[in-house]
C-alpha cells in the first residue's frame, strides 16, 4: 500500500507524518507528479493562504494530478487547507479559484469571536462515515483556521462544528474527505481518523485488485 503526503511547501508536514508514523504507516513525502499519480491514498496537508497555496500547487504542476487522482477514485484526504482548496472558490484575501471538486465557496468566520479559531472543539457527526469508526460523536479535534468550508450541496457535510456559525468541519463524498481541523494535532482521535483513513485506502487497493482481468 502506497500513501504520499504531498509536498507543495506547506509547513506541517513533518507532523502529519509523524502521525502516521505512530499509526505504522510509512508515508512517501513527495512532490513528484508521477508518484502522487501511482499512490493509492493522497493526503494533502496544508496551512496558510488559499491563494499561496494554489499558486505553489500550480507551480510544482501539481493541479492535474490531483484532479486525475480524484477522478481514478483514488482516497484524497484534505486536512485544514489541503480541504479548503477543493472548494470552487476562497474568499481569503479576495477571490481565489481553487481546484472546484466540490461546488461552493470559502467564508471568513463571522466577527464576535478571536479569529483565528485556536483549539479544541467538538465535532458532531452528520454522517455514519468510515472515517468516524470507533469516534463518538462529540469527540474534541484541534483546529486553528480563520476560514471555513460552505458547500453548495450539504450532502457533502459528514461532520459540522460551531464557532459563531456552525460549519461543516469534515466533508467526504466517495474518494473524497476533508477535515478543517488537524488530525495530527488531535490526539487520540486523530490518530484514530488517520486510522481510518488508512483503512479506507487499503478497502480500495484490495477493491482495484479484485476488479483488474486476471
Amino acid at each position: 500500500m502506497s500513501i504520499v503526503v504531498v509536498d507543495y511547501g506547506a509547513g506541517n508536514l513533518a507532523s502529519v507524518v509523524n502521525a502516521l508514523e505512530r499509526i505504522g504507516v510509512d508515508a512517501r513525502v513527495t512532490r513528484d507528479p508521477s508518484v502522487i499519480g501511482e499512490a493509492e491514498g493522497v493526503i494533502v496537508p496544508g496551512v496558510g493562504a488559499a491563494q499561496d497555496t494554489m499558486a505553489h500547487l500550480r507551480s510544482h504542476g501539481l493541479v492535474p494530478v490531483l484532479l486525475e487522482s480524484i477522478r481514478a477514485g483514488t482516497p484524497y484526504l484534505g486536512i485544514c487547507m489541503g480541504m479548503q482548496v477543493l472548494l470552487s472558490v476562497s474568499y481569503e484575501g479576495g477571490e481565489h479559484p481553487c481546484l472546484d471538486v466540490i461546488p461552493g465557496v470559502v467564508r471568513r468566520l463571522p466577527a464576535g469571536q478571536p479569529i483565528p479559531h485556536m483549539g479544541w472543539n467538538s465535532v458532531w457527526q452528520v454522517q455514519r462515515h468510515p472515517l468516524f469508526r470507533d469516534i463518538p460523536d462529540g469527540a474534541d479535534f484541534y483546529f486553528v483556521h480563520s476560514y471555513y468550508v460552505d458547500p453548495s450541496d450539504r450532502a457533502w457535510h459528514a461532520a459540522e462544528t460551531e464557532y459563531g456559525v456552525r460549519f461543516p468541519c469534515v466533508v467526504a463524498q466517495g474518494n473524497v474527505m476533508g477535515t478543517q481541523f488537524h488530525p495530527e494535532k488531535s490526539g487520540r482521535w486523530g490518530l484514530q481518523l488517520l486510522a481510518n483513513f488508512v483503512e479506507l485506502v487499503r478497502a480500495a487497493s484490495r477493491s482495484v485488485i479484485a476488479e483488474a482481468p486476471a
